[in-house]
């Protein structure tokens, strides 16, 4: 008796690969949930969670309270890294583009490199690049000169091991006591620094040595910074972004949501439901964003700039 090769529509289903590592990504979490849960039996972990509950003390002069203008800003960063990390997958993935933008070489506005076709998604994704630098220098300048940098700067060396035991507190689903409102937990701390000060400056820098504004006729510069060592930090830098975006908005949801969107989007410490309708209005905002995001609307933008061809 002779046996079929022919595959299993199962297993060749395109739903199969994405169920598969979701059902693992469930399993690893409730692994992780049991050990940390396990852990905090122990008197030794229960000695460390009390010695570091997770949180340092701020630097003398340090605001409380989160201002208006860090709402908008943190709309607008999230607005900005949604559509970035759509574009940028597009670019990255399509490998045939509805259209192409060419820039225009003429008027009062030139460069010493020729004008380049790229495709209408990589158009896009560089324009929202160019905007969220434009709006991050704007938060740069707003979080230093407001002191504001004072709640998302390490100043102790306490923060890692408050930072650890935060961890361990959030994995065992028994949450730490905080209060954002004064100040971050230690992990949120590390995780918001390592966003504005670490990740967010390789995303702009690898990205600028990938685009097309690069000069290209630079041998010396280009042997010292070559464009593969940028490829290999820009993409593992995108999925950090996604996955700090996961987890934030996670957390948010699951420690006191009205409270935590308040903090946010309100800047006020309630349980009030501003917060939420303001958060909600946004997400009704990235989502129209993200449908929009095609080549349909895009071109009458683009070809303000310069010229659109399929």
């Amino acid at each position: 008796m002779s046996t079929s090769t022919r595959p299993s529509p199962v297993t060749h289903a395109r739903w199969f690969k994405p169920a598969v590592a979701g059902a693992a990504a469930l399993a690893a979490l409730v692994l992780v949930v049991l050990a940390a849960q396990g852990l905090r039996t122990l008197p030794a972990v229960q000695s460390f969670i009390a010695d570091y509950p997770g949180h340092t003390d701020l630097p003398a002069g340090a605001p409380t309270g989160l201002p208006a203008w860090l709402g908008w800003q943190h709309f607008l960063n999230a607005f900005f890294i949604v559509l970035i990390i759509r574009s940028g997958w597009r670019v990255r993935t399509v490998t045939r583009p509805q259209a192409y933008w060419t820039r225009n070489n003429s008027g009062p506005v030139r460069t010493k490199n020729p004008p380049q076709k790229i495709s209408l998604d990589l158009w896009f994704h560089l324009s929202l690049d160019a905007l969220w630098v434009l709006n991050g220098l704007v938060f740069m300048v707003l979080l230093f000169g407001t002191g504001q940098w004072m709640r998302i700067v390490p100043t102790s060396w306490d923060v890692i091991p408050n930072a650890i035991s935060t961890a361990l507190q959030y994995a065992s689903l028994d949450w730490p006591t905080e209060n954002g409102w004064v100040a971050y937990n230690s992990l949120q701390v590390l995780a918001y620094f390592s966003i504005v000060f670490i990740a967010a400056p390789l995303a702009l820098l690898t990205g600028l040595r990938m685009s097309p504004a690069w000069p290209k006729n630079a041998p010396g510069l280009n042997r010292l910074y070559p464009v593969e060592a940028a490829r290999a930090v820009h993409l593992p830098v995108m999925f950090y972004f996604a996955a700090f975006v996961v987890v934030h908005v996670s957390l948010v949801l699951a420690t006191g949501a009205l409270r935590n969107l308040n903090h946010m989007y309100g800047s006020r410490d309630d349980a009030s439901w501003v917060g939420f309708w303001i958060f909600a209005a946004s997400l009704v905002v990235m989502v129209a964003a993200w449908f929009l995001a095609r080549p349909l609307f895009l071109r009458p933008v683009a070809s303000l700039f310069g010229k659109v061809t399929r």
